[in-house]
């Protein structure tokens, strides 16, 4: 500011002598009162110049670019008698650099083209173009200016090249960048930051291992850039051990960390979860003066957060502020991802501006504590909120609250919006769409999904023969496990839990035990409690319960109280009291605090007469003064769920509820005498 003061002041004097000021200083004053945001003191100056030339149109047009004023700065350039390089380069760097002016910057450059006389493209103009397709993601226009950079020899810099490799890198073209740079290779034209722009095209499509190879074959190439690309992409594609090797060994060749390695490698212990790892990494933060950079310091209390010390995590966001936005988020995750949705609430309704993740996580929370609701209703109010249109990833949460509910009609409504607004359905989203079809009842509409996907995985076929199993279809869940052996899929634990679903439930022991013994010698799945559940009820459901309690004394694991309590189920249906009591003991022990268990006991004795037994477990479920949980349903009536457990009379319309379900009662009475009178009527 002082120069500019005493600028004006030269001026004034100058104009106050009777004399002129040159061109060139008034020129210098435009620009230095753009610099400080006078634009209506520079836009005076440059009016009362009697005479000007081209670096003061210049300096005005690219006053007006800065401030982002591009009507004005086009108004200028338009009425300017002389352009050169510099005036066009302003205007098109100004509109490249700028959201929603990508078709200014084109028709610009095009007009460039015929203004060659006094405006020559040169290696600025074609590098900021090249820029401007690689973030549009426009491969023919790429090709178009590269092309034309070769005619014209223009593409033999080094900024030329590494503009060229990160073109065809963004627009999916990694192997056109390649080539690029091997035909420079024996002119000696890469150097540097040719190196760096390959890695970084590298890392960005995910070919670590030619970026490795890259890396340690030029080691005369290599700088802190360098380092840099390496740890951050082998942090964002899987590597994240590498990248933390990578870390120590660039101290270790004497080059500094900086802000952006500190950010990667904490990203890639993030990923890690590895708590010692993290303290370590923060010590180094604290010893080099990084604790300052909100990145930085966020990023250590995303660290704690996702090794779940959250006492770690707030103490560090509590030194860190409110303020860090970055911290807020990770600690909302990180008390989302741990279950404790009172102080990741608390905390994200204190924000007045929140994020997009702020959201996800918080809604995720619900749908993982199976809070549907209240998950609804926060997605109600994001779409109040919020300008910005949600993503898969919030609307697959949805869809998992759906399939929890079974509130099918919401779920079409978030399948109709994700068409409508063009999200793209990836091998998640389609998933989540067939087991929310699923589990709702609707398995056509699952069946038609999975029919309609080119492209499948594990995960889709396994929510597919769950469904079919679910829904009767066994014979058809075989068939697609099948079907997924022969494409070459490799099945995992939840695909052989829903295939022994689908032998259990048609009785099918040969297939079952091929597939349970399969798990292991074929593919390498340990067995889980589940599977053996799934054995356990396919011997009980065929009428085998010797081999059933055979089975579950083999087990190299305890049995748990799902598997027992499956063991008395099929118990009760065979009236088999003896090997009840065996199952008796070892469930209690378990569970011996849950009244449901005991409920379950007295009915398996009171289904074979046993009357005492069955007044003993009621007696001792009263005398350890444990209760069965009221068993609860809902319904969802227009906009709202009504919630009903056994015996509640507290509904507002309970009196009419009741007086329903007795006319309902008594229809079903009525009709089963008429079956005892008449059965052929019912054949």
């Amino acid at each position: 500011m002082r120069s500019l003061r005493e600028g004006l002041k030269f001026q004034a004097h100058v104009i106050k002598s009777g004399f002129l000021p040159p061109i060139v200083t008034t020129n210098q004053l435009i620009n230095l009162c753009s610099k400080h945001g006078l634009l209506e003191e520079a836009h005076k100056l440059f009016d009362e110049m009697p005479e000007r030339n081209v670096f003061s149109w210049n300096t005005i047009i690219n006053a007006y670019v800065k401030a982002r004023n591009f009507s004005k700065a086009k108004c200028i350039f338009d009425s300017c008698p002389f352009k050169d390089s510099v005036s066009y380069n302003s205007m098109i760097s100004g509109y490249a650099r700028s959201d929603g002016y990508a078709s200014e910057a084109i028709e610009l450059f095009i007009q460039m083209q015929f203004d060659k006389d006094t405006a020559r493209i040169d290696e600025f103009t074609l590098t900021t173009m090249l820029n401007l397709v690689a973030n549009l993601r426009l491969l023919h226009y790429g090709k178009q200016l590269h092309s034309f950079m070769v005619k014209s020899g223009s593409d033999l810099s080094v900024f030329a090249l590494s503009s060229l490799i990160d073109m065809y890198s963004k627009s999916g073209s990694f192997w056109d960048a390649c080539r690029v740079v091997n035909r420079r290779v024996c002119e000696g034209l890469v150097d540097t930051v040719v190196n760096n722009a390959l890695l970084a095209a590298c890392c960005r499509e995910g070919k670590i291992e030619i970026a490795r190879e890259i890396f340690l074959s030029n080691s005369e190439l290599i700088d802190d850039v360098s380092w840099n690309t390496m740890i951050s992409g082998c942090a964002q594609n899987g590597y994240e051990e590498e990248a933390v090797e990578l870390f120590k060994h660039m101290a270790e060749e004497g080059f500094r960390w900086n802000e952006h390695t500190f950010g990667s490698v904490l990203a890639a212990c993030s990923a890690l979860k590895c708590l010692k790892l993290g303290k370590e990494v923060h010590a180094w933060v604290l010893k080099d003066g990084m604790w300052s950079n909100p990145f930085i310091s966020s990023g250590i209390v995303d660290i704690y957060s996702k090794c779940g010390n959250l006492r770690y995590a707030e103490s560090v966001y509590n030194s860190v502020g409110r303020s860090n936005v970055y911290a807020v988020t990770s600690m909302i995750v990180g008390y989302s991802a741990k279950g404790d949705l009172f102080r990741a609430r608390r905390l994200f309704d204190s924000v007045a501006q929140k994020n997009f993740v702020m959201w996800t996580s918080i809604i995720s929370g619900y749908v993982k504590l199976q809070k549907c609701e209240e998950a609804f209703v926060l997605f109600r109010e994001y779409a109040v909120k919020e300008t910005t249109a949600p993503d898969a990833v919030i609307l697959v949460s949805l869809l998992t609250a759906c399939a929890i509910r079974a509130s099918v009609d919401f779920g079409k409504q978030i399948h109709a919006y994700m068409l409508r607004i063009g999200i793209t359905l990836d091998e998640k989203a389609v998933s989540a769409l067939m087991d929310m079809y699923s589990k709702c009842g609707f398995i056509l509409y699952a069946q038609r999904l999975f029919q309609r996907v080119s492209i499948r995985d594990t995960i889709m076929y396994s929510v597919m023969i769950a469904g079919c199993a679910h829904h009767g279809h066994e014979h058809e869940a075989i068939r697609l496990f099948e079907e997924m052996m022969k494409r070459g899929f490799s099945p995992d634990a939840v695909t052989f839990i829903a295939l022994l679903s689908a032998c259990r439930h048609c009785g099918l022991i040969e297939a079952g035990e091929k597939y349970f013994l399969s798990m292991g010698k074929d593919h390498g799945i340990p067995h889980e409690m589940d599977h053996y559940a799934c054995m356990v009820d396919l011997y009980g459901r065929s009428n085998q319960l010797e081999k059933a309690a055979a089975f579950m004394e083999k087990m190299p694991v305890e049995p748990d109280s799902i598997i027992l309590s499956s063991f008395l189920n099929v118990c009760r249906a065979n009236k088999n009291l003896e090997l009840a009591r065996m199952a008796e003991k070892r469930l209690l022990d378990i569970e011996g605090n849950n009244g449901s268990r005991y409920f379950q006991l007295a009915s398996v004795y009171a289904s074979g007469g046993e009357w005492d037994e069955m007044g003993r477990m009621m007696r001792t479920m009263r005398g350890k003064d444990v209760k069965k949980i009221a068993g609860c349903s809902w319904v969802r009536v227009g906009n709202g769920v009504h919630i009903f457990k056994s015996g509640d009379r507290s509904h507002l319309e309970a009196d009419a509820i009741y007086c329903i379900l007795g006319c309902l009662i008594d229809e079903l009475y009525d009709k089963a005498n008429i079956v005892e009178i008449c059965p052929t009527l019912w054949v």
